[in-house]
């Protein structure tokens, strides 16, 4: 039989467990605490920033041009993962759309083969790659990130190659790890793989597209003095 000192005990220990459980309910109740950027406009990309009050005026006094809309600005920033694993580990794919969302801060999508290749094994609509198209503030903030922190992370690196413009104003760019990018923690990386990185840029003359890539910051090789991006004032 339980005596008076553990019915006590009991007793206390209920009334320490429902008072827990009340202030656990009181403090889920309570209504979340907002931060102070709560109604504040976001904050403009630093990178379209600088586009605006410097490199605009530089390229359109480069190249005489007159109308604001003839001038070279970019249009979108496309990446692109292909990965032969997936035919046959096809939650591969998994993990690279992952890190591509960490990298971009916006949700990639699934790349379909529209064909099939029988020495590969690889049959029509089956999933292969990973893309995700950036534009607008993404666009500029990712491209700020890659100018100034990620391409100075490549190993050996000794310039971006000026051949890779397609003759339509369009630039891609191969990029061996996603290690590169600081946002990605090596501990956590199943598997290295690389990338293709697209500029797209509103004109059709390659000779345009570089002078704006270079205004931005790009380092080109045989660049003495890569173009530094300053923080807005």
């Amino acid at each position: 039989m339980a005596t008076t000192d553990d019915k006590k005990k009991e007793g206390g220990g209920k009334k320490k467990t429902e008072g827990g459980s009340k202030k656990r309910q009181a403090a889920a109740a309570a209504p979340p605490k907002e931060h102070t950027g709560v109604g504040q406009p976001a904050p403009e990309p630093r990178l379209r920033n600088y586009y605006v009050k410097t490199v605009r005026g530089n390229l359109a006094k480069q190249f005489g041009l007159k109308n604001v809309h003839e001038i070279p600005n970019l249009e979108k920033i496309v990446l692109n993962v292909g990965m032969s694993e997936a035919i046959k580990q096809p939650k591969v794919l998994d993990a690279v759309v992952e890190e591509l969302g960490i990298i971009t801060g916006q949700r990639p999508t699934k790349k379909k083969a529209k064909k099939s290749i029988a020495n590969y094994g690889l049959r029509q609509g089956q999933e292969i790659g990973v893309a995700v198209t950036l534009r607008g503030a993404r666009m500029w903030e990712f491209a700020d990130r890659f100018i100034s922190t990620a391409i100075p992370r490549i190993r050996d690196f000794r310039g971006l190659s000026t051949r890779a413009f397609d003759g339509r104003g369009n630039y891609s760019m191969g990029v061996k790890e996603q290690m590169i990018f600081p946002e990605i923690n090596y501990d956590q990386v199943e598997q290295i793989h690389g990338m293709d990185i697209t500029f797209v840029t509103t004109t059709n003359k390659d000779d345009q597209a570089f002078a704006l890539l270079r205004e931005l910051g790009m380092p080109f090789r045989g660049d003495d003095k890569p173009i530094v991006v300053q923080a807005a004032q």
